[in-house]
């Protein structure tokens, strides 16, 4: 098998766990309150991204106090802004429709480089902008749709927004941290954030749920930390361009694992809204990919 293929299958799998995590939040939302399952998932998730850290010689370098609010802001927003949001709106909507509203991410992130960055539009992006919107559209506007599902798509949306902001908080870092050394910072500090309003919560209605709590478990050990591991071999085996058009998997996987695993029905909206979703997020790729070829034609 050449490394290339690898990589796809690294990819791919990293990008299904990201899938997941949609029905193991909506697991949680059943049986536990949202900072309190936020914090639980990086308790578990913290110490062994540590070990890693140990165990591959990876050092955290030298931060500036720029850089360590950046962190904070980055883990409250991307770590725990995300995490509490999804499961919050989970409670209220279904995980298919979640699906397809995570799938706007890099549409979501590209747009919020425009209007924070003031980064010019090519005529791409808006049509990805507009494809997304569409898809997004197709299942918040149904004719069956209700107050709760649309205030939980909303939350979802937010969650969305969330972890666009955590991206372009990236750029603003100063110092190049290592994937592994940030991944642990943001469970350590994400912990912290979310522990203190985890102690204020109402416990749940029916009590502990020991499904919610497995769902819990699953998040911190496999999206959080085999994810991470997942991602990180297969993009050094392709090139970013490749590696992008792969986030693509997450949101067909969410909507796929909500039909097999919750029995949710599958429904034309949700079909429409994935297809405008995948569309958007190819055709973002593929523009990224010419100019990246016209640019390195040009050295």
């Amino acid at each position: 098998m050449s490394r290339r293929v690898q990589g796809y299958i690294y990819l791919a799998l990293a990008m299904l766990t990201v899938g997941s995590t949609v029905i193991a939040s909506k697991l949680i939302a059943s049986g536990l309150p949202p900072f309190a399952a936020t914090a639980l998932r990086f308790a578990l998730a913290f110490p062994i991204l540590l070990v890693l850290m140990r165990a591959t010689g990876v050092r955290l370098p030298k931060l500036s106090g720029h850089d360590r609010l950046i962190l904070v802001i980055q883990a409250g927003a991307g770590s725990v802004g995300y995490t509490t949001l999804l499961i919050s709106g989970l409670s209220l909507t279904s995980a298919a429709d979640a699906g397809v509203i995570i799938g706007t991410l890099p549409v979501v992130s590209a747009g919020i480089s425009i209007l924070l960055l003031g980064e010019r539009p090519k005529p791409a992006l808006l049509v990805a902008v507009a494809l997304a919107t569409a898809g997004v559209f197709s299942i918040a506007f149904t004719p069956d749709a209700t107050g709760r599902s649309f205030s939980g798509n909303a939350l979802i949306f937010c969650a969305v927004i969330c972890e666009g902001l955590f991206i372009l908080l990236n750029k603003r870092l100063k110092t190049d941290i290592p994937p592994l050394a940030q991944s642990t910072l943001m469970a350590g500090i994400g912990f912290v954030v979310a522990v203190i309003p985890a102690v204020f919560e109402a416990p749940p209605a029916l009590g502990l749920s020991a499904g919610a709590l497995l769902a819990v478990v699953y998040y911190a050990l496999v999206p959080t930390v085999a994810g991470f591991l997942l991602w990180y071999a297969g993009a050094a085996r392709v090139s970013g361009t490749e590696a992008a058009l792969f986030t693509s998997v997450a949101p067909v996987s969410a909507v796929m694992l909500a039909f097999l695993i919750l029995g949710e029905p599958l429904g034309l909206n949700q079909i429409a809204g994935i297809a405008c979703v995948l569309a958007a997020v190819l055709g973002l790729a593929a523009a990224g990919s010419r100019t990246a070829m016209n640019i390195s034609g040009g050295r």
